[in-house]
C-alpha cells in the first residue's frame, strides 16, 4: 500500500512539474493577454502545489525522525537565518541599475532586498560546493 501511494505521489509531482514548466514557457513567450493570464494562473497553482508537497514531505520526515531530526532541522534553519541576515547586511542597496528601479517603480529598499537575495544565493552555492568538495576529499583519504 505504501509503495502504491509513493508511486501515485511521484506521478502527481511529475505532472505538476510538467504542467508548471509548460505554463512557464507559455507565460514567457505569449503576447495574448488571455493566454498570459491562464498560463500565469497555472504557473502559480503549480508553484503552490510544489510548496505544499515540499512542506508536507518535510513535515512527515521530520515527525518520523524524532527529537534529533527536529534539532538538526532547527540548526539548519538557524544557519539559513544567519546567512540571510549576513547577506542583508552586506547588501549596499545600489545593486540594481537606477534606471531599472525607476522604470519598475521600485525603491532603494527593493534594490537592497534584491542584492541580499543575490548574495544569499552566492553564499549557499559556495557552501554547497565546499561541502561537496569536503565529502569527496574525505572519501578519497578514507580509502
Amino acid at each position: 500500500m505504501l509503495e502504491k501511494t509513493r508511486k501515485l505521489i511521484t506521478w502527481i509531482c511529475l505532472a505538476v512539474a510538467v504542467l508548471g514548466s509548460v505554463s512557464a514557457i507559455i507565460f514567457a513567450m505569449t503576447k495574448s493577454a488571455a493566454l498570459y493570464g491562464v498560463a500565469y494562473g497555472i504557473l502559480l497553482a503549480a508553484l503552490v502545489l510544489a510548496v505544499l508537497f515540499i512542506i508536507g514531505f518535510s513535515a512527515t520526515a521530520l515527525i518520523k525522525s524524532g527529537k534529533q531530526g527536529i534539532m538538526n532541522a532547527l540548526k539548519v534553519l538557524g544557519v539559513v537565518v544567519v546567512v540571510l541576515l549576513v547577506a542583508f547586511l552586506l547588501s549596499k542597496g545600489d545593486d540594481v541599475n537606477p534606471l531599472l528601479l525607476e522604470k519598475n517603480e521600485l525603491s532603494n529598499g527593493a534594490s537592497k532586498l534584491i542584492g541580499a537575495g543575490a548574495i544569499t544565493v552566492y553564499i549557499l552555492v559556495i557552501g554547497a560546493f565546499l561541502s561537496i568538495l569536503y565529502v569527496e576529499v574525505s572519501k578519497a583519504f578514507k580509502k
